[in-house]
């Protein structure tokens, strides 16, 4: 069992738009109370890009979206341990940029888990699992040294 997550936006948008994952991911997010989650603070602006497109695209009602969107708020401030976007995050987002193929904000994400994950085991703690709903991303993630999990491998 894991004791610590890192959620990127692709998966951690299971949690409030029902799609492939999203049981499990509801499973693990309330299975334990000992579960520490973290994720960048760019997930707060992600996340809501992509709520506010399935608005548009219809996917999601408006009285749905306002829901979701107050789920993930009230989450955000209290559940999730937030990483912020600093200049050594950007540094080390530099670096994993040249060595592997990434987009702009899969690097940042994979930077920040990178980060924290060096932090809990420098103090003597358990690796956090990095969670993505992208083989190509979870596969650099694990080249990086990183444990992941996929929501898709799960249905």
């Amino acid at each position: 069992m894991v004791s610590v997550v890192y959620f990127d936006t692709s998966a951690l948008l299971k949690r409030y738009v029902t799609e492939v994952g999203s049981a499990w991911v509801q499973n693990l997010l309330t299975s334990s109370t000992d579960l520490e989650v973290f994720t960048s603070s760019l997930t707060t602006i992600e996340a809501i890009c992509a709520f506010a497109r399935r608005l548009r695209e219809g996917v999601l009602t408006q009285a749905t979206y306002a829901t979701v969107e107050r789920a993930f708020d009230y989450d955000v401030r209290y559940k999730y341990g937030l990483i912020e976007v600093t200049s050594v995050t950007l540094a080390t987002t530099r670096d994993l940029a040249k060595r592997y193929p990434l987009r702009a904000y899969d690097a940042v994400q994979l930077a920040s888990a990178w980060l924290a994950n060096q932090c809990l085991v420098r103090a003597g703690k358990a690796p956090l699992t990095f969670i993505c709903a992208d083989e190509q991303l979870l596969s650099i993630a694990e080249t990086a040294g990183l444990l992941s999990d996929n929501p898709h491998r799960y249905g």
